[in-house]
């Protein structure tokens, strides 16, 4: 299932610096962002191997798990936390606000054939 990770930041009086360092648990093979989405609904599938990592590194939005167990929203809206969403995560993103900047971290290059898109039942 979909768990938080809290990402380690240093503040002082310049500012926020958080670090994505040995708390991802894959090797980072694609980096894409989503942002000035309007109310659609992102996303709305799962993946055959590809494990991903969430940051809404600015503004908010709301991302929905279901593992086939148990079904969670799980709201992003501060830079310094990360969604690890696994590979049998059925998820969609909702709920962006207009500055939102959502930034994805995957285990896998793009294959359309690593997608599922029929929701568990």
């Amino acid at each position: 299932m979909a768990y938080l990770v809290d990402l380690k930041t240093f503040t002082d009086e310049r500012g926020n610096l958080t670090v994505i360092e040995k708390n991802i648990p894959f090797d980072i093979r694609r980096i894409f962002y989503i942002y000035s989405v309007d109310k659609s609904i992102r996303g709305g599938h799962r993946h055959h191997k590809t494990i991903q990592a969430a940051i809404c590194i600015q503004g908010s939005c709301r991302i929905f798990n279901n593992n086939g167990n148990i079904s969670e929203y799980f709201t992003l809206d501060t830079p310094d936390k990360c969604l690890i969403i696994k590979e049998e995560d059925w998820h969609k993103m909702d709920q962006f606000s207009e500055d939102a900047i959502l930034m994805v971290l995957a285990s896998e290059y793009f294959d359309a054939a690593d997608y599922i898109y029929e929701p568990y039942l």
